[in-house]
């Protein structure tokens, strides 16, 4: 137990500590904190009058993000996979960064949730065994579980990995790769259910199709190693920790197939809904080409598809795919082009038309965007944290120490210069830069230079 306190106040030590650029950018993000209480606030005491909510729209900003970051976190799995099935020596010196990536994006996806509940008293109903949990009639309910289990699982797994790696002991693997493997599976089922909570409305006829589950995993094995490319290169540049570039290409190179995929069944409802238009494509049909007037998501589709066009062009080129001045282009424009796609594109144009064939546009307000907002800084602050101590694990610089704060009496302090000449073998070398040994059987002679003349030392 006085191991596990002692790593945790070296983590927390490591953490806080920094330049005035990781200060300022922590300021930012408590800037976007104290907005979202503010929101909150205005919120909790209001109702949910304050946002673009209507009768006819339910869900908007909050659950587009919340659908966007469940893919993020199920993302990960694009590093462990490699890493321990096919034994990846670059991302399996990396994997934890991949964990805690994970862990923060699941706590941003759980104050999406929680923003989009209107109140916060609520969440009780999301507790079991406190609170009535209706599971599994509610897919919303039954994705908040699959998350929170997710969460536990990379939050133990990559806990432990640092805790040996702090301890220098090896990991325990029959406790170790269970966790692993279990949480590759549970990667997939928390993006699959989030595509059930979609889905399984037939009131919703541009959600009601069986490809959903399929487009939302092959989106989010393209966003999820598209950010973690981002942060791998900002690590590289920042930080004293090499990430191979072996890693960062395998990365790329999984993007570059899931955004193809994903593009592929993209185009493949877009031309199954509009050759034959029915009331089924009434709600693509506004995202593209807008309906009666309405067209306020026209130019949101098509900043999507030309992002994700361009970025899948840019990573099929190796010479542009393995260039790193290029490759962060690429993997902005699909992250842009996937959370507009899987966000605004996916959840909002399923309200229009609504089942009885009203008409009702939905634009985010202001609290909205603070809200979501501040959402994200919650989320980013916590992977500054996760990351940053990851690092500093990594590295070294946050290792276990047998007598931590003291000095023993036996030893000398480090500062203190003996003036007992060194005992040395013949034929080891000085640590003086300037001596000169000359060695036989039993005899030394060095002799140094000094500012006074030379001293022989016998």
């Amino acid at each position: 137990m006085r191991s596990i306190i002692r790593f945790t106040i070296d983590f927390a030590a490591y953490v806080i500590k920094g330049g005035p650029r990781f200060y300022a950018w922590l300021a930012f993000l408590g800037v976007l904190v104290l907005a979202l209480l503010y929101g909150t606030y205005l919120q909790n005491t209001e109702g949910l009058i304050v946002t673009g909510l209507t009768n006819q729209i339910t869900d908007g900003l909050y659950i587009a993000n919340f659908v966007f970051m469940v893919g993020v976190a199920a993302g990960a799995v694009t590093i462990v996979f490699p890493a321990y099935v096919y034994h990846h020596k670059g991302l399996h010196e990396v994997t934890v960064l991949g964990e805690m990536l994970a862990v923060s994006a699941v706590m941003a996806c759980n104050l999406f949730i929680l923003s989009h509940m209107g109140r916060p008293d609520r969440l009780w109903h999301m507790m079991p065994p406190m609170g009535i949990i209706n599971v599994p009639g509610s897919i919303l309910a039954l994705d908040v579980l699959t998350l929170s289990a997710y969460l536990v699982l990379n939050l133990v797994g990559g806990f432990y990995f640092m805790y040996t790696r702090y301890m220098g002991v090896e990991i325990n693997r029959k406790f170790y790769m269970p966790l692993i493997y279990i949480s590759i599976v549970w990667a997939l089922s928390i993006h699959t259910v989030t595509a059930f909570f979609l889905n399984a409305m037939p009131a919703r006829p541009m959600w009601n199709t069986s490809m959903m589950p399929i487009r939302f995993v092959s989106t989010a094995f393209a966003a999820g190693p598209s950010l973690i490319i981002l942060l791998f290169l900002f690590i590289r540049k920042n930080t004293k920790l090499w990430i191979e570039d072996s890693a960062i290409n395998t990365l790329s190179t999984i993007v570059t197939f899931c955004l193809g995929i994903a593009l592929y069944l993209t185009l493949s409802e877009i031309v199954t809904e509009l050759y034959a238009v029915t009331e089924h494509s009434l709600g693509l049909q506004y995202l593209m080409f807008g309906l009666d007037g309405l067209n306020k998501l026209v130019p949101w589709f098509w900043t999507s598809m030309v992002f994700n066009i361009v970025a899948f062009v840019m990573l099929l080129t190796p010479s542009v795919r393995k260039n790193y001045r290029l490759l962060p282009i690429a993997c902005v424009l699909a992250v842009i082009g996937i959370w507009i796609e899987k966000g605004m594109g996916t959840v909002v144009p399923g309200f229009i038309p609504t089942p009885i064939g009203e008409l009702t546009e939905y634009a985010p307000t202001l609290i909205e965007i603070l809200i979501a907002m501040g959402d994200w800084a919650m989320g980013m602050l916590i992977a500054t944290v996760l990351i940053k101590g990851a690092i500093g694990v990594l590295l070294g610089d946050v290792k276990y120490s047998q007598q931590p704060w003291r000095e023993t009496s036996k030893d000398a302090p480090f500062y203190k210069t003996t003036f007992e000449p060194a005992r040395m073998q013949p034929w080891a070398r000085s640590s003086d830069p300037d001596a000169k040994t000359d060695g036989g059987f039993g005899a030394r002679r060095a002799v140094r230079v000094h500012s006074q003349g030379r001293v022989a030392v016998e």
